[in-house]
Formats: structure tokens, C-alpha cells, sequence
């Protein structure tokens, strides 16, 4: 039983360390390019991009954060993992939403597509909140 204890930690520990390097990485990257764009005059048509990344990047702190929580209590724990979810779901929404003006002016199915994506992602935001909410009143109730 010791040796898969020892097993998982190793494994938390490499997913850790991987994960911490890509997001330095994405970062690094994400400031080159940021810099290019500015000095370039081309910073508003690479907004979103910039932005998608960097909410990627996020994502990854928020799962190497999981990941840190799972490691040092041994077990799953719900919240971070429903933050990961809600930033997942905010960062498609705002990416969508910034390309909905290409959206419209291309064509009627992928401007009904966008728009039953944008429906859902609604929906989505709003069971990952009321999960929170519900979570944080239990655990606020249990202690």
C-alpha cells in the first residue's frame, strides 16, 4: 500500500513539473508575442488570440493548483476542478463572442452554430456556478 502511495506521488510530482514548464513556456511565448503585435501596430486584430492564450495559460495554473491539492491531501477535491471547468467554458465564450462579427458575415449555419454553442455555454457557466455555490454552502455547513 506504502509503494502506490509513493507511486502516485511521483506521478503528481512529474505532472507538477510538467505542467508548471509549460505554463512558464506558454507565458514566454505569449510575451514574445505580444511584444511582436505592439511593435508590429497589429495588436487589436491579435487580441483574441492573445487573449485565448492567455486564459489557456490560466487553465494551467488552475490544474497544476488541482493538481498541488490532490498531491498534498491524497485525495480528489471537487472545487478546483469546477474552477478549471468555469474558466474552460468562459475563455471558449469569450472567444466566441469575439468572433461572432465574422460569424455573422460568413454564413446562416455557422452563425446558428455559434449561437446553439453560445446557448450552451450559458448553461454551462451557470450549473458550474450553482455547483460552487452549492459546494462552498455545504462545506461551509460542515465545518
Amino acid at each position: 500500500m506504502r509503494a502506490f502511495i509513493r507511486v502516485e506521488d511521483a506521478v503528481y510530482v512529474g505532472l507538477g513539473t510538467l505542467l508548471a514548464a509549460m505554463a512558464v513556456a506558454l507565458l514566454v511565448a505569449v510575451a514574445i508575442s505580444f511584444a511582436h503585435t505592439l511593435l508590429a501596430d497589429t495588436l487589436p486584430g491579435h487580441a483574441v488570440q492573445l487573449l485565448d492564450r492567455l486564459l489557456l495559460i490560466l487553465m494551467i495554473v488552475e490544474i497544476l493548483y488541482t493538481v498541488q491539492v490532490s498531491f498534498s491531501e491524497h485525495a480528489l477535491v471537487p472545487e478546483p476542478f469546477l474552477i478549471v471547468g468555469l474558466i474552460a467554458t468562459i475563455r471558449r465564450l469569450l472567444v466566441l463572442t469575439a468572433e461572432f462579427a465574422r460569424l455573422v458575415e460568413s454564413n446562416t449555419a455557422a452563425f446558428r452554430a455559434a449561437m446553439l454553442e453560445l446557448g450552451l455555454l450559458t448553461v454551462m457557466i451557470v450549473a458550474l456556478v450553482v455547483s460552487l455555490v452549492v459546494l462552498k454552502r455545504n462545506t461551509a455547513h460542515g465545518s
